[in-house]
């Protein structure tokens, strides 16, 4: 079968990915209003659940780069896809808790796994000029997975066993396109790369702090991911399909964080995460503030939708500048940070909902959010050394990714894969001008005879004007001579 062109593995990685974290990840937290009705379930039973899809995450990121170098991309994808399907089956026909709680930690495994098998499988089919493309089409894939969830709430509003049967259907679909499409390659990182800077030379200040902003904003975002529509239906009043409107905000803004996090590599990142922490911590204080109010609950949604898809693609554009040559790591570093703060604030979160309230809870995950904000300057920006300041730095997500494989002298890698299809690209327009000289000569020939017609009018003319000229010096010769009449 005909391999995806750069395009295709893009649309097809976006859909992936809106399956296995926007369907089997996120959506979880939009179905706990009529979740939590049904099963009879507390918020800190509900805190503790909410964890464990995190959980998982993070054990499954941790092999996941084993799985792929064991399997491939395709049948780690492939694997990813079963666990999701699993995952969501058990959800849907969950008859309390201890279901529920396997379900979505079978959902946590199939989101850590399938986004290193997309990456070995772009090191494969994209040119490395493209990554960052393909990566910004591929994140958004989450925003698009949140949003398709939302239809199943408003239109099918306390069935959500229904919406997860659904999803599940979708999900088996996934598997069935990661089979037939993606290639079964395994090694991602070219022989002729450079070998990485040894553990004793990388930069762990730089790495700490970059982990440590990550894990706050994780933790402070499991409040809105896990509890954010059920406090609008306990809190605010409203009916349970209205919070199917908070998701699209959150989609439908996320969508413009990819652009957000490269304008922010771009310009100052210290600056732009500490504004976007600072957004996603009013989201919660504006969330619990009005929660009834429906326009304002959808406003908060959009903040802190925009504000935590940009963060999220800071942090990945930082762990590949901070981890050159570690491709299963660098861009898989800040998320598990992340994770591990969504799974440490969930139950917390939970825990303090119980114990003060909706208002309460998010007011002090709110507050534990700008503090951190204010000591974003500490947050790691440009990483060039002291002898290159004087340039201009390349930023930006290709940047990223283009010094993400290096030679030896530390420039940029051209993987044998884009060689050879630049090498085609040069033989094709070789070919393409070799056609157009036979052209180029009959034209030049054409328009030679027209000149040549043109010399030998010219040449004639010439001949005609001299002749004309010789008869009248002949003329004019003989009426100079004497005339005689008889004998002298």
């Amino acid at each position: 079968m005909r391999s995806p062109s750069s395009t295709e593995f893009a649309l097809l990685g976006a859909a992936l990915i809106a399956i296995s974290y926007g369907l089997a990840r996120f959506a979880f937290g939009l179905f706990v209003p009529p979740i939590r009705e049904e099963l009879g379930l507390t918020p800190s039973v509900i805190g503790i659940i909410g964890a464990l899809p995190l959980i998982s995450f993070l054990l499954a990121t941790l092999i996941a780069p084993l799985v792929t170098h064991l399997f491939g991309a395709r049948n780690a994808a492939v694997l990813s896809g079963a666990f999701g399907v699993t995952g969501l089956a058990l959800i849907s026909q969950a008859p309390g808790a201890l279901v529920l709680g396997a379900g979505v930690f079978a959902c946590g495994i199939c989101t850590g796994l399938m986004m290193p098998a997309l990456t070995a499988a772009m090191q494969a089919l994209v040119k490395r000029s493209l990554h960052g493309r393909v990566s910004s089409v591929m994140n958004a894939g989450t925003s698009i997975g949140v949003i398709v969830a939302v239809p199943t709430v408003l239109f099918m509003a306390g069935a959500w066993r229904l919406a997860y049967i659904s999803f599940a259907l979708l999900a088996g679909a996934g598997v069935v396109a990661a089979w037939l499409f993606l290639p079964s390659v395994s090694r991602i990182t070219p022989a002729n790369a450079a070998p990485p800077p040894p553990l004793n030379e990388l930069p762990w200040s730089r790495l700490v702090r970059l982990s440590l902003f990550a894990y706050v904003m994780g933790f402070v975002s499991a409040a809105y991911w896990i509890f954010a529509p059920d406090l609008v239906v306990t809190l605010g009043g409203l009916p349970s399909g209205a919070t199917g409107w908070l998701w699209l905000a959150v989609g439908i803004a996320g969508l413009g964080g990819a652009v957000v996090a490269d304008l922010a590599d771009r310009n100052n990142p210290p600056i732009t995460h500490s504004l976007m922490l600072m957004m996603l911590s009013a989201s919660l204080a504006l969330l619990a503030a009005s929660p009834a109010q429906t326009v304002l609950a959808a406003f908060s949604a959009l903040v802190f939708g925009l504000a935590y898809m940009s963060l999220t693609g800071l942090y990945l554009m930082t762990g590949i500048r901070l981890l050159p040559g570690r491709l299963a790591v660098g861009p898989v570093l800040p998320f598990m940070a992340v994770s591990l703060g969504q799974a440490t604030g969930s139950p917390v979160v939970g825990s303090l909902v119980n114990s003060f309230g909706y208002a309460t809870a998010f007011s002090m995950f709110s507050a534990l959010g700008i503090l951190f904000a204010i000591l974003s300057p500490f947050y790691p920006g440009y990483i060039a050394q002291a002898e290159e300041e004087e340039a201009e730095e390349e930023s930006g997500l290709q940047a990223a990714y283009d010094y993400q494989l290096q030679d030896e002298e530390g420039e940029p890698l051209h993987p044998a894969a884009d060689l050879a299809e630049e090498a085609e690209e040069a033989e094709a327009a070789a070919a393409a001008e070799k056609d157009a000289k036979p052209e180029e000569e009959a034209n030049s020939e054409d328009k030679d005879k027209p000149e040549e017609n043109t010399k030998a009018e010219e040449q004639e003319g010439a001949k005609f004007e001299e002749a004309a000229e010789a008869d009248k010096e002949a003329k004019a010769t003989a009426s100079l001579k004497p005339t005689t009449k008889g004998g002298s």
